[in-house]
């Protein structure tokens, strides 16, 4: 009887969830400098069409693919920080700390820095060519980066040294891309950080051509890991002696995390905190570490939390819109120091 109750307990956070989601997804739509009432959102989104010619362009050009980006981003970002912080068996863990995110700011940092230093010509000047420029070159960064981890990882036993080697990396590709600020002109120095300060809204449709497929892939590609990621909540000696490979699959889940955060962050920048406070967010709610049941769940929670990120930072008074780090740092920050006070708790 408890069993049923807990279940009908789960359907409905995970129905309110939906719900929440769907909410978010609208009003994203509606809201902005130019205010389209929600009905006509909605009417629009099933194809009834809309009256305004005005409006259809800018749902279809602007904010439909930045509140598709908000939340693929984040439904990623949180399935990523999950794996991580499973298959490391640390709370602080999150889709970048393999080094992956600091990869693709190298990349971003040998375009942007680079160009400007050698011929006095910031990237932002080339428009359009300078976005795709920034995107590929983030890309290429992360994948190399990847590369690195996935060969580690077939040297390396122990995910603990895994962990720390990662870490290594995320230093030595800031410190590279500390040297080359530092020979850099003015204007690719503020493009290097407007682009770190990350964003939803620079995503086209062009390249969703390319965003929304990998995306899709990977969050497929995580259900099929719930088994494995369960049996490694009992240990890795355990699992071992349960007959999981654990070789190959630490190497499926650092496959899909990498493709993860090297696709939102090669086009949406370093988004912070979604990765790592979601995942604690949902286990609180759900009161389970069954990643039958966290896996949809962040990917769900991560989206809606996304979306909120963004409304928040188009909200109207602000001089355009916020820089999404801030929102989300704002809300991940204060949920990092209560995992750390309650784990300090714990072992007090």
């Amino acid at each position: 009887m408890q069993a049923i109750d807990t279940k009908n307990k789960k359907s409905v956070i995970f129905g309110l969830l939906l719900f929440l989601l769907l909410a978010l997804f609208v009003i994203n739509i509606s809201l902005g400098s130019v205010y389209i009432p929600a009905e006509k959102v909605l009417k629009w989104l099933v194809g009834m069409g809309i009256e305004k010619e005005k409006w259809h362009n800018i749902l279809f050009n602007t904010r439909l693919p930045q509140s598709l980006t908000a939340a693929f981003a984040g439904a990623g970002l949180a399935v990523g920080g999950l794996q991580m912080q499973t298959l490391f068996r640390n709370p602080l863990a999150g889709p970048s700390i393999l080094g992956i995110s600091a990869g693709a700011g190298l990349g971003v940092a040998v375009v942007v820095l680079l160009m400007g230093a050698i011929n006095g010509t910031a990237l932002s000047a080339f428009g359009v060519f300078g976005s795709v420029t920034v995107t590929m070159a983030a890309f290429v960064g992360a994948m190399v980066i990847l590369f690195m981890v996935l060969f580690l990882a077939r040297k390396l036993k122990n995910n603990a040294m895994l962990l720390i080697v990662g870490i290594m990396v995320g230093y030595a590709s800031n410190a590279l891309v500390g040297l080359m600020q530092f020979f850099s002109t003015k204007d690719d120095i503020q493009a290097y950080v407007v682009w770190g300060l990350g964003s939803f809204g620079n995503v086209s449709w062009e390249k969703h051509q390319v965003f929304i497929p990998v995306i899709t892939l990977s969050l497929l590609a995580s259900l099929f890991l719930i088994k494995p990621l369960n049996i490694y909540l009992l240990g890795e000696n355990y699992a071992a002696n349960l007959g999981l490979n654990v070789k190959r699959s630490r190497l499926h889940i650092l496959i899909v995390v990498g493709m993860l955060t090297a696709t939102i962050t090669a086009f949406c920048g370093p988004v912070a905190f979604l990765g790592l406070a979601v995942p604690h967010m949902t286990k609180n709610l759900f009161k389970t570490a069954d990643h039958s049941v966290l896996v949809p769940a962040v990917m769900i929670f991560g989206a809606a939390l996304a979306l909120l990120c963004n409304v928040i930072a188009r909200l109207p008074g602000f001089d355009g819109t916020l820089p999404i780090n801030a929102v989300t740092s704002l809300i991940g920050a204060p949920i990092v120091v209560s995992v750390i006070l309650r784990r300090r708790r714990l072992v007090d």
